[in-house]
């Protein structure tokens, strides 16, 4: 039987896209050297991309040497390329399944994310970015609390009652920020270990656990 919203731990669920949602960490790789040489900042060597998984934005930032006004016109350059190779991104496998339950059960969703709206509906498709009611989009690499609190104003929900799911240090802080719950994904950008020692409300191994997690009864928390 489909719990009532009273029996929930969460009225609202907030999801990251890239590496959340959709699988674009292949993507960024790949573009990463082309945005660097462009924007004179330190090119990435194959055997150190695994290695910057485990940190957090600033910490990469540092690495690459990028100086922090650079970061406005970067974000835009790489939303430019992510809209202009929208057709080669695909969702995660199990996500559709996953949206799908969730919204089937009367769980509000909403997406809050550094990408654009329009990139985002595109790789979504009609029929999954449907299943959204409120797209809080274009936030700059640090402004994600922001938007997280618009969201949950346009809900109408208390920060005690949303959970914003990423896969990004930088999504659990945003969170912390605003006042919600984070749930972890160990499929994206942040290495899994990096991500659990942010001590997120709930981790998720794989899309199927979010349903299960999220559509239980009141009680403990998913299983790590």
């Amino acid at each position: 039987m489909t719990p009532r919203p009273a029996d929930r731990r969460y009225d609202l669920v907030l999801f990251d896209f890239d590496g959340t949602l959709a699988d674009t960490y292949p993507w960024f790789v790949g573009v990463l050297n082309t945005v660097a040489d462009r924007y004179r900042f330190r090119r990435v060597a194959p055997h150190e991309a695994e290695a910057l998984r485990g940190l957090d934005a600033r910490a990469i930032i540092r690495h690459l040497g990028i100086p922090a006004w650079k970061l406005p016109w970067i974000s835009r350059h790489m939303r430019a390329l992510a809209a202009r190779d929208a057709a080669a991104i695909r969702l995660f496998p199990g996500v559709p399944t996953m949206l799908a339950q969730l919204e089937g059960a009367g769980l509000p969703l909403g997406i809050v994310s550094s990408n654009g709206e329009e990139h985002i509906r595109r790789v979504l498709g009609p029929g999954e970015a449907a299943r959204f009611g409120h797209f809080a989009c274009g936030a700059s690499l640090f402004g994600k609390a922001r938007r997280l609190r618009a969201a949950m104003r346009w809900a109408g929900r208390s920060p005690a009652r949303v959970l914003y799911i990423g896969d990004e240090i930088r999504d659990r802080q945003a969170a912390a920020e605003a006042g919600c719950a984070f749930g972890a994904v160990a499929w994206g950008y942040t290495h899994s270990a990096a991500l659990a020692a942010t001590s997120p409300a709930l981790t998720f191994a794989e899309p199927a656990d979010i349903v299960a997690g999220l559509l239980r009864r009141s009680g403990s928390p998913v299983a790590q």
